[in-house]
């Protein structure tokens, strides 16, 4: 159909019944799935939306065992170094306050926000849409939270973390006596558990939710 011919009926459908590919920007009309269907762009092919069969308790779970992970991820040694007889244990907390002590205050203030700040307060805000889905309560809270995490989304940086961590492995263990600490695998299975978060809450599903009224498969 021609888009001219489009445009028109689209501008008489209501808002709530619309959506917009975030790829190409396509206009369309929300589709109608069943549990387990995708639906996709039909211009770019991106995934617009998965119904799933349930993401509070799913989420819930997931968001418990990261909040579990994220303090032995940021607080235990991630790697130890022996070096020429001396032995240090590496964290990520320890290494934000080395480069506050050696001169690079906004350094370490970035890394402190990418790498501890913002993914305690993404977890925490999950934690909290989560609930208002559960209980059905303080609705408007929670889709002002989903906002903020959605906007937190880009500041949150592990992975980029984690990366430079392996490069300093890499680099490190021809220099010195290197060994992996327990804090690494807590900081991989943070990241892991936080993906698979990501996955299970459908954000179509959320903001549904969300609304005024009740989705009872959520």
């Amino acid at each position: 159909m021609p888009e001219s011919a489009a445009t028109p009926v689209l501008e008489e459908v209501p808002l709530e019944q619309l959506a917009a590919c975030p790829e190409c920007d396509l206009l369309m009309l929300k589709p109608e799935l069943s549990l387990g269907q995708v639906a996709e762009c039909p211009r770019c092919s991106c995934e617009l939306f998965r119904l799933r069969h349930r993401i509070v308790g799913p989420g819930l779970a997931l968001v418990l065992a990261a909040l579990l992970l994220y303090f032995p991820a940021n607080l235990l040694p991630i790697m130890r170094l022996n070096l020429l007889g001396r032995v240090t244990d590496d964290t990520v907390w320890s290494g934000v306050l080395s480069l506050y002590s050696s001169g690079m205050q906004g350094v370490a203030v970035v890394v402190f926000l990418c790498s501890m700040a913002v993914p305690l307060l993404k977890l925490l805000c999950q934690l909290a849409v989560l609930l208002c889905i559960a209980l059905d309560r303080a609705k408007p809270l929670g889709m002002l939270l989903y906002r903020t995490y959605h906007h937190l989304r880009e500041w949150g940086m592990l992975e980029v973390y984690l990366l430079g961590i392996l490069v300093s492995i890499i680099k490190l263990r021809d220099m010195a006596e290197l060994s992996l600490g327990i804090g690494l695998g807590c900081f991989v299975g943070l990241l892991v558990v936080q993906v698979w978060l990501e996955l299970v809450m459908s954000p179509h599903q959320v903001w549904e939710a969300l609304s005024e009224r009740r989705d009872a498969r959520c």
